[in-house]
């Protein structure tokens, strides 16, 4: 029985203050730190989610891509849309603000707010929240971008009809060092979701 392909229907890269959907600039910001870039982009696209400025910078990445691939789909269609996600540092980002409050004694001051985050799946449970999402959805950890893992789970979602799109993105935030990589793959498109294609748009 051959495989049934899937496609890549739209993708979206942010780094370095600036947000491309599709091959073409949406948004640049001058070159300041990630909180002011991601609260201008917010505001750019009047996203209207007041709850976006109390996540963390992780969800805060991964949350500005979904918003972008999935505002245009049919909404009946996003309670059936599966999210693979994937990075290297983990949480390690709040991690280490939440180890910074509890760690100094003279200072003692742990945030539930913060600790809320300390786990890197946080994001997809947010996107969920504002998309309404009740489908299959996994965090991966691994050394950098794994196009290969990444096309072949997204193929085995669909073809065992467990999702009928999957949003999947690598969201790596460290420091001030960050760069998304979303994409939605489905059984429609242009570009074949594979293992080179997505290297392509990867490294673009």
């Amino acid at each position: 029985m051959l495989e049934k392909k899937t496609y890549i229907q739209a993708f979206c890269t942010i780094e370095n203050n600036k947000i491309v959907l599709n091959g073409e600039t949406v948004f640049e910001s001058e070159n300041t730190g990630f909180a002011d870039f991601s609260k201008k982009a917010y505001q750019h696209f009047e996203i209207g989610y007041p709850k976006f400025f109390k996540m963390d910078n992780l969800s805060k990445l991964a949350f500005l891509g979904s918003e972008l691939l999935l505002k245009a789909q049919n909404p009946n269609d996003e309670n059936n849309t599966a999210l693979l996600f994937a990075n290297k540092s983990s949480s390690l980002d709040t991690d280490v603000k939440y180890q910074n409050s509890i760690s100094d004694k003279e200072n003692y001051f742990p945030s539930p707010a913060v600790f809320v985050y300390t786990l890197a799946n946080i994001c997809l449970g947010e996107i969920s929240i504002r998309h309404q999402l009740k489908s299959e959805n996994s965090f991966f950890i691994f050394d950098a971008f794994n196009a290969a893992f990444m096309a072949d789970y997204a193929n085995i979602l669909i073809e065992t009809q467990k999702a009928k799109n999957v949003l999947c993105g690598w969201t790596e935030f460290f420091g001030e060092d960050y760069k998304a990589f979303l994409y939605l793959v489905g059984n429609e498109g242009a570009i074949e979701n594979t293992k080179q294609n997505l290297e392509i748009l990867y490294n673009k």
